[in-house]
């Protein structure tokens, strides 16, 4: 396919998509038919949903046809060229493409025409009549407007600025970092054939930097962005800026001038060039006269590119597309949300006239070009969610839309945010006192996260204020997931900048005029004092009830009437004035969390009871996460099959003696009677088909009638007939009041939320440790902790109680690294609440002294650090000015310079206790690094990462005791922190999901189809950048390489590499483990140096974020080792192979095969150095574990005592050679000894066992038991902890085939 495709939206045609007439089509695929209609319905608490059950079990069947088209496109003065196109485009894509073509770059004035007649812009092709296969269009120049010839400088000024980094580190216009063809030399796809000579060992220097080599203590940051020659653009322009001559006078612009640019060549030639309606010409002013007159030779050119490059040699000479340069297009697309660089280099800062506009014009004027000025958002927001949906393209256009308004918006609240807290917008309310202060700007309301009027003094007051919006946030998000027609939420943003939070959504027309009290009509504004209700948002909300759990519930309203709600009283329903349905502040959407919420006359039960729970918190907001609740009611419905399959195998064993089984009032006890039963069924898996039939019987027989209703009461099932779990959110809200016909639910209600709290703490807490000690779940850094803690439904605030749960496991010394990464997450976390209180009180001119000052007292060894205050000539002599109305980000004090590093450090463990309930007993940054075994360089990676700031790269030392470590020049920037919905592509997923499935089924060819579906899906909704769509092209990767097609599997693993430097960060843990895939791969292609390069890249990364002691160093450091034993470079490799024994060791205990494996990899080098006894010893080892772990008999102990013979022959061999020349001196005769360089396949053999990747026996009869293995594996797993993966962490191949 063309290389266009990339800057397409639509990457594949999506015409004619046949809707399937039944669920019971079968999609053929390649070599049969596979009925997969299975694996589409989503587990919904045991039933699918009302609505999504049919159509989920249809979508996979959808054939999806490839129905392009091609065009023939004639520019002025190029030869026409072919382009390949989709009814589904639209004419403006085309345009975007020729925007980014080499030989049209240039161009952004024209019109496309097809036999004389102009085509709109924003028409799908397929409309257009008369346009089809090999219809010519031809690109038609078109007279400028003022904002024509703005964008037209603007695009130039893009072009030249393409290749220049700046933009990424000052984290504008989305642009990210990315440094993978540094480690390449540009593409892999093209060199792949350029190097394959290279197999004869070309001479690679394979010494990595002291630095990287195992044991070495320093971590130094400037690797962490290498130079690259590339980046230093060829100069084009000295200076291209607006003239001083704008605006042109009247007389002018009857003359057709729009604008006068000034412009300094290399040349250093000064001309002044005037915008007409028909194109670019130099005229004669200078800088002091203004003559509009043409210059002699006048020239006039519809291009800018052209006119310059007829007037500087050297700009003809320089200029050339970006399309042209050999990098990556991945390189340069946009991500669709902003990320943030927390290191950069110095960079210069050069005249640039439209950076310059931009930043005074807030560049309303045209904003996305779109007519109108500012963009309504909220109606843009709402507009996308009433798309039609009913079949697959719809549904495509719709999620598109919603994703594309989504990111637009999140990245202008962003803006807004930034510029309210700068103090550069005005206030509504401007006569209140700063945090009171509400702001509009460009369509969306700001307020700060604050408690004004004490709405939450109950509730305790800011610290209650802060954490709302982001459990507002999570309520916006999950009714946007559930996505019901005619409900709607709020567009909401959550921005942390410079140590305020600020909220920004959009506006609901209308709201404005009114005052609150009269626009709500369902819920309540005074935390339920009053409260109304409406029958409309009852039955909108009712739908909401079962996928989100939310019960329908009676409280009182103040005149003692009982008001029906299906939400918690906070939600408000309003109706705007275009008449939809609209509801707001969803912070308490999910159930109040019972651990840190201490109520009087309430007991916890003993499980939390134990950890020390109910612990007081800041506020009172404290919820559950819907993670915890859908795993919390997954774990009930199997303890509801488990009962209810007991009764009825009892109920067979007395039908003669008829006995009930007592059951009254077991609700605690229900988890322990869990755990007696899962002993107590031998045919479980019978039992739970006895119990799915006596469900689906709807209650016609007495005896499973009651059976059914003792289960449900035993597991709290709010229905008496079917398994159904709700909780009710306004339980524990102070302030509600139930009536009292209700009494007996409340109290259900409570005990439910009792049990949920005692399953965080009882259950998940522990299957997370678990998971950590069988390595499934490996964090690296902060975030993947995080990440690992949520998925699991277990919040932040029980980081000190999971730190402290495996301080008490006996197996520590194996979760020493997940102890260590949450030890800092813990301590940078309290540095972060520290931090953001310090800034509130810094005025802007000393935002860098504070920074750098804070910085020293969390890290720097000095003991004495002491403040920068400004410089006194700058400070004024006025300070007398009384100004009550200050902006929000300009405290006047210096109380900032007082901080002392003890007193931090002394906050700091306060913090801990208090929010944590953690202790760390230290009183200095140097003890904590000491006692915990930290790194600096993690610590400043973490603190700035969580609160924006961006430092300068280069070396720190942290450790000395005579100076700081910071100066104020070492804060570059402070960036915000922004948290926003991520809506979702569900077709898409549901196709990457179908794909795994056949994966693990082992149908490795239909897998891949789908999935390579899936990424078009994707790609259709997202564009080409995005986290999914990177997970898409890594297991893509994974199965072209085990299919055999490895330059396939090279070009996509290169972009799964690109795409998560791009939308993670440099240094992600994600982009990491790509880093490794990747080097696999160049190795499988020949490509040794390059492997080895992207090896070391990967280790530096590592080391950088979470240092040598974690069980992943291992993996990384056999792969190193075995590429360099490969080249040939054994001391080296053994320094490699040795430590990851060691890790191994460690982390897996010294039993484990895969240390095993590492004796055996060991081994082998030492054989090839000859050292054969060192080989005996390791491979004995290796030996000795498969033999006790596997038995004799197995094909790998058997393989292990072969090699041990082998080694035993050749050491004795080798002894014979040095006794024959000690005896014989000179003249012995010496039989050739077998010293072998390791063979390529043998290495890559290896490679492959150690990164888990198995090429799967094809015989029909392998491929029969493989399938019953997995099969039989995926009931046992169904059976025990039924977890289904998380969107996170898409399942790898290793997870589920088993290696040995």
């Amino acid at each position: 396919k063309a290389p266009e495709h990339l800057i397409f939206i639509h990457v594949t045609p999506l015409a004619s998509i046949k809707e399937p007439s039944g669920a019971d089509t079968a999609m053929v695929n390649g070599d049969g038919a596979h009925e997969h209609t299975e694996e589409a319905e989503t587990k919904q608490d045991g039933t699918a949903e009302a609505d999504g059950g049919e159509e989920s079990n249809e979508q996979e069947v959808i054939v999806i046809q490839d129905t392009g088209f091609t065009v023939k496109i004639q520019a002025p003065g190029t030869e026409p060229f072919d382009l390949q196109v989709s009814p589904q485009e639209m004419v403006q894509e085309i345009h975007q493409v020729l925007m980014d073509r080499e030989d049209t770059c240039h161009r952004t004035c024209f019109s496309l025409q097809l036999d004389g007649n102009v085509l709109d812009n924003f028409a799908e092709l397929k409309s257009i009549e008369g346009l089809q296969e090999g219809s010519l269009l031809k690109v038609v120049e078109e007279p400028y407007t003022v904002r024509e010839a703005r964008i037209h400088v603007r695009h130039i000024r893009d072009l030249l600025k393409s290749l220049d980094p700046s933009d990424a580190y000052n984290g504008v216009d989305c642009n990210s970092l990315s440094f993978l063809s540094i480690f390449t030399d540009g593409d892999l796809g093209d060199s792949g054939k350029r190097k394959k000579k290279g197999n004869e060992l070309e001479q690679i220097d394979c010494t990595p930097p002291e630095h990287i080599l195992p044991g070495s203590k320093e971590r130094p940051l400037v690797p962490l962005q290498p130079q690259n020659k590339d980046w230093k653009p060829m100069q084009c322009l000295k200076v291209l800026t607006m003239s001083g001559w704008n605006p042109p006078p009247g007389n002018r612009k009857m003359h057709g001038d729009l604008m006068y640019l000034y412009i300094v060549t290399v040349e250093e030639r000064h001309v002044s060039v005037t915008a007409s309606t028909r194109g670019f010409y130099l005229n004669q002013s200078t800088t002091y006269t203004f003559n509009p007159k043409p210059a002699n030779p006048s020239f006039l050119s519809h291009s800018l590119v052209e006119l310059l490059s007829q007037i500087s040699p050297a700009f003809k000479k320089n200029f050339h597309c970006p399309a042209k340069e050999k990098r990556h297009p991945f390189e340069r697309i946009a991500t669709p949300f902003q990320v943030y660089s927390w290191t950069a280099p110095q960079v210069d800062h050069a005249m640039d006239c439209v950076r310059a506009e931009d930043a005074y014009t807030s560049r309303l004027g045209y904003e996305e070009h779109i007519p109108g000025q500012t963009r309504d958002w909220n109606e843009e927001l709402q507009t996308t969610r009433e798309l039609p949906r009913k079949n697959l393209p719809e549904r495509l256009l719709r999620e598109r839309a919603i994703f594309k308004v989504h990111s637009d918006f999140a990245a202008a609240a962003t803006r807004g945010a930034m510029a309210v807290i700068d103090g550069n917008v005005m206030a509504i309310n401007p006569g209140e006192e700063t945090r009171m202060q509400m702001f509009i700007w460009n369509n969306i309301f700001f307020s700060l996260g604050f408690d004004v009027r004490d709405h939450y003094r109950e509730l305790g007051g800011d610290a209650a204020a802060h954490a709302a919006p982001t459990n507002d946030l999570n309520g916006v998000r999950a009714y946007g997931a559930v996505d019901v027609e005619g409900l709607y939420t709020l567009g909401t943003v959550v921005v942390d900048y410079r140590g305020y939070r600020v909220t920004a959504q959009s506006i609901i027309p209308g709201i404005l005029e009114r005052e609150q009290e009269q626009s709500v009509i369902y819920g309540s504004i005074d935390f339920g004092k009053t409260v109304v209700s409406h029958s409309k948002y009852l039955e909108l909300l009712e739908k909401t009830s079962r996928p989100l759990k939310v019960q329908r519930h009676n409280v009182l309203n103040e005149k003692n009437d009982s008001v029906e709600l299906c939400s918690s009283v906070e939600c408000k329903g309003i109706i705007g004035n275009d008449g939809r349905h609209y509801i707001l502040d969803l912070l308490r959407t999910f159930p109040p969390d019972l651990n840190f919420l201490p109520v009087d006359g309430e007991e916890l039960p003993l499980e939390s009871q134990r950890q020390g729970f109910p612990r007081q918190h800041r506020h009172r907001l404290a919820c559950l996460r819907q993670e915890l609740i859908e795993a919390f009611v997954e774990h009930r419905y199997l303890l509801f099959m488990k009962m209810a399959a007991l009764q009825l195998m009892q109920q067979k064993a007395n039908k003669d003696t008829k006995t009930d089984t007592p059951t009254d009032n077991c609700t605690p006890a229900a988890s322990q009677a869990g755990k007696e039963l899962e002993e107590s069924i031998p045919g479980l898996a019978q039992a739970k088909e006895l119990a799915e039939t006596l469900v689906a019987e709807d209650g016609s027989d007495p005896k499973s009638r009651e059976v059914v209703l003792n289960a449900c009461k035993a597991v709290g099932s709010i229905s008496n007939t079917s398994f159904d779990i709700r909780f009710n959110p306004d339980i524990f809200s102070p302030g509600v009041r139930f009536p009292d016909d209700s009494a007996d639910d409340v109290q259900k209600q409570k005990q439910l939320l009792k049990d949920a709290a005692a399953f965080l703490v009882s259950c998940q807490i522990p299957s997370l440790v678990k998971d950590c000690l069988d390595h499934s779940a490996l964090p690296m850094d902060g975030a993947t902790l995080t990440e690992a803690l949520h998925q699991r439904g277990i919040n932040v605030r029980y980081l000190g109680t999971v730190l402290e749960f495996v301080d008490k496991t006996p197996a520590k010394a194996q979760l020493e690294h997940f102890y260590r990464i949450g030890i800092s997450e813990l301590i940078t976390r309290c540095a972060k609440h520290i931090f953001k209180t310090y800034l509130q009180g810094v005025e802007l001119s000393a935002l860098s002294a504070a920074v750098s000052h804070f910085l020293n007292c969390f890290l720097s060894s000095f003991p004495d650090a002491v403040a920068h205050l400004p410089p006194d000539e700058l400070v004024s002599r006025r300070k007398s000015r009384k100004r009550r109305n200050r902006v929000p980000g300009s405290g006047d004090n210096t109380a900032w310079a007082s901080l002392t590093p003890s007193e931090l450090w002394k906050n700091i463990a306060s913090e801990a206790q208090s929010y944590y309930h953690f202790t760390i007993q230290c009183e200095s940054v140097d003890q904590v690094v000491e006692k915990y075994n930290l790194q600096k360089t993690t610590l400043l990676r973490e603190i700035s990462v969580k609160t924006g700031i961006q430092i300068l790269i280069k070396e720190y030392n942290f450790d000395s005791r005579h100076k700081p470590a910071f100066t104020e020049e070492d804060i570059l920037n402070i960036f915000p922190v922004v948290k926003h919905v991520n809506p979702k592509a569900s077709d898409a997923f549901h196709f990457f999901q179908s794909g795994q499935a056949k994966v693990q089924q082992g149908f490795l060819k239909e897998g891949c189809e789908l999935i390579n579906e899936a990424l078009n899906l994707f790609n259709n909704v997202y564009g080409p950048m995005h986290v999914e769509i990177c997970a898409c092209l890594r297991l893509l990767a994974r199965l072209n390489y085990i299919m055999g097609d490895h330059p396939e599997a090279l070009s996509n693993q290169q972009k799964a590499v690109l795409m998560s430097e791009r939308v993670l960060g440099i240094e992600h843990p994600n982009t990491i483990q790509e880093y490794m895939h990747l080097a696999l791969y160049c190795f499988a292609n020949g490509q040794l140096s390059t492997a080895l390069k992207l090896l070391y890249r990967a280790r530096y990364l590592m080391l950088l974020v979470c240092g040598e002691d974690h069980p992943e160093m291992a993996l990384l450091d056999s792969n190193i080792g075995l590429v360099l034993h490969g080249v040939m470079e054994y001391d080296l490799s053994l320094r490699f192979l040795e430590n990851a024994l060691t890790i191994n060791t460690k982390y897996h205990g010294p039993r484990s095969l895969k240390v095993a494996l590492s004796h055996h990899l060991v081994a082998r080098v030492y054989e090839s150095k000859a050292e054969f006894r060192s080989a005996l010893q390791h491979e004995k080892e290796g030996y000795t574990i498969y033999k006790n772990q596997m038995g004799e008999a197995h094909e790998k102990t058997k393989e292990s005592s072969e090699y041990l013979k082998y080694l035993t022959q050749q050491a004795v061999a080798l002894q014979r050679t040095m006794n024959e020349i000690y005896k014989n001196g000179s003249n012995a005769s010496i039989m050739p000894l077998k010293f072998t360089a390791p063979s390529m396949a043998s290495v890559l053999e290896q490679l492959n066992i150690i990164n888990g990747i198995i090429f799967i026996p094809l015989s029909q009869k392998d491929l029969e038991n493989l399938k019953a293995e997995v099969q039989r594996r995926q009931q046992l797993q169904e059976l025990g902890k039924n977890e289904e993966p998380t969107e996170d962490s898409p399942l790898e191949l290793e997870d589920k085939i088993p290696i040995d």
